[in-house]
């Protein structure tokens, strides 16, 4: 069907007005070889921007859909509509793969791109350690699976001087994961610190890393800060954390020249480095279309960069959409008789590779395993499982171990890697406990593109897999959390700034404690 000349229409859908954020009628079609989403409000015109800025992969993508159940015990009821009701409510389809607590919105940096900062706002948000804990619960109250992994973001969460008890918390309440997410000044500044974090259950340190150079830094956080980045990686090796993502805020014209140099970087620090995470800008705020289509970068560019930057070792074609996992999870849900959380999020979400270095080269997991032919294999078998009951497992496991080998060619995976046993070894047993030899060796490199107002599909939202807690008692999905509700959540639960520092009177905004760290950092004015 063509589109008043513009091309072919893909899909309809629900969007966001970016001046009043009304729910107004959009479409997605394809012009000049890109996947475009168009949407008039009658109050303050049309409005159109890049969903995908390659339509052939956006098809591609779209097969590898899955719809979820969502959870058993919404906090909202539907009233108002997506994305008004979220809390969640009923409409959404899918778990919550990953929870954010935001522990603060006081930061120690005031970068230019940043929209969750005391600073930026206004008012400082800092939820009570009690509050905290609640929301702790709250997230591992879902079902009928709890939340399995918990960050702890905000602002910048290390400037708590309790976080270690906030992650002795979850990890109390039962969370398998647990992360924070930081900028790594403190990091770099407070190795003490590091080892209270690693003592008391964290897991991985999600490091805020946009380059290997200054210039990025100099522009997306206002200073080069590229120093304290090395730094925090040193002191997670001193502490022993073998579990760092690098979490790459990508901006067209800024820093993706560089996503070549950053995998290669984490290779070289595989050791501690497990996961290099780029998420291209979301624009938050009022910015022209002019501006926006200076620096909209979405996930086909980093593909595209990707494949350039390393030569073709890693091509555009060795990644795939986040929910194409979910074999995985269908196949042992269905041998262990429980449940496991389903990444049943949107699959123009995000897409993802494994890659190991072998020799001085680089080898994506695409390149010795059909994963097409193996997740359709697990898909089948699970199936069966649930068709046939317990006493039918025993001979359909021995069929997926008999056809699992075929999809899988040793001769070109990584010397030393057996990663046929590793995957029969689960199958056999149902544990995931053989993954640990892939963990170590594995890089993980993701693409999760989270929208704003300006390209905000409710398609997406309702699907979404990652929520933050907040104090009122709702889970609210990351996108309608930042483009709609974050404001109104933390001007509920906020004090001024001079509030806050009769309150704290030993403790500075942009600090931490006297007498507990002293703040460096040559950002501070």
């Amino acid at each position: 069907m063509k589109l008043g000349g513009v091309g072919l229409l893909l899909k309809r859908t629900k969007s966001l007005c970016p001046e009043c954020h009304a729910v107004i009628d959009a479409e997605v079609f394809e012009q000049n070889g890109k996947a475009m989403i168009r949407k008039k409000c009658p109050q303050h015109g049309s409005f159109e921007d890049v969903y995908w800025s390659d339509v052939e992969m956006w098809r591609w993508a779209q097969k590898f859909a899955r719809i979820g159940n969502g959870v058993e015990n919404p906090r909202t009821e539907e009233r108002n509509g997506c994305p008004f009701d979220c809390g969640p409510c009923p409409n959404h389809k899918s778990h919550t793969m990953l929870g954010i607590i935001d522990v603060t919105n006081r930061c120690n940096l005031h970068c230019p791109i940043c929209f969750a900062n005391a600073a930026a706002a206004g008012y400082v948000y800092e939820p009570t350690f009690e509050q905290i804990v609640e929301m702790i619960h709250n997230l591992r109250a879902n079902k009928p699976v709890p939340a399995p992994g918990l960050q702890l973001s905000g602002g910048e969460p290390t400037l708590r001087d309790d976080l270690p008890d906030i992650v002795r918390a979850a990890k109390e309440a039962g969370f398998p994961h647990v992360e924070v997410n930081t900028n790594g000044i403190r990091i770099a500044e407070d190795l003490n610190f590091v080892k209270r974090l690693v003592e008391a259950g964290m897991g991985t340190l999600y490091l805020q890393f946009d380059g290997v150079t200054p210039e990025p830094y100099k522009i997306s956080r206002g200073e080069d800060i590229l120093h304290y980045k090395f730094k925090a990686i040193e002191n997670c090796r001193k502490a022993g954390i073998t579990s760092v993502v690098l979490v790459v805020t990508l901006v067209k014209g800024v820093n993706d020249d560089q996503v070549g140099d950053i995998i290669r970087f984490a290779i070289k620090n595989i050791d501690v480095v497990k996961c290099v995470n780029v998420q291209p800008v979301s624009f938050a705020g009022r910015i022209s279309q002019k501006k926006r289509m200076e620096w909209r970068i979405t996930i086909p560019d980093f593909l595209r960069a990707v494949e350039k930057q390393t030569d073709g070792q890693i091509a555009a074609s060795d990644f795939y959409p986040v929910p194409c996992v979910v074999p995985i999870s269908s196949f042992v849900e269905a041998f262990n008789g429980k449940g496991y959380v389903e990444f049943t999020c949107h699959e123009h979400c995000g897409s993802a590779t494994f890659v190991f270095e072998d020799g001085g080269k680089i080898i994506p997991i695409t390149r010795f395993v059909n994963v097409e032919k193996l997740f359709g294999l697990l898909d089948k078998y699970a199936t069966e499982l649930r068709l046939g009951g317990f006493g039918a497992r025993a001979k359909i496991v021995a069929k997926a171990v008999k056809d699992i080998p075929g999809t899988i060619d040793m001769r070109k995976a990584p010397k030393g890697l057996n990663f046929l046993k590793i995957i029969l070894d689960i199958l056999r047993t149902g544990d995931y406990s053989a993954l640990a030899e892939f963990t170590m060796r594995a890089l993980m490199i993701g693409c999760m593109h989270f929208q704003d107002v300006y390209n905000f599909d409710l398609d997406r939202v309702e699907r979404c897999g990652i929520h933050y807690a907040v104090p009122d008692g709702r889970i609210i999905p990351f996108c309608s959390y930042n483009s709609i509700h974050r404001h109104e959540v933390e001007r509920k639960f906020s004090v001024t700034p001079p509030e806050w520092q009769r309150l704290h009177p030993n403790r500075s905004l942009d600090g931490y404690s006297p007498g507990i760290h002293a703040l460096t950092s040559p950002i501070r004015k």
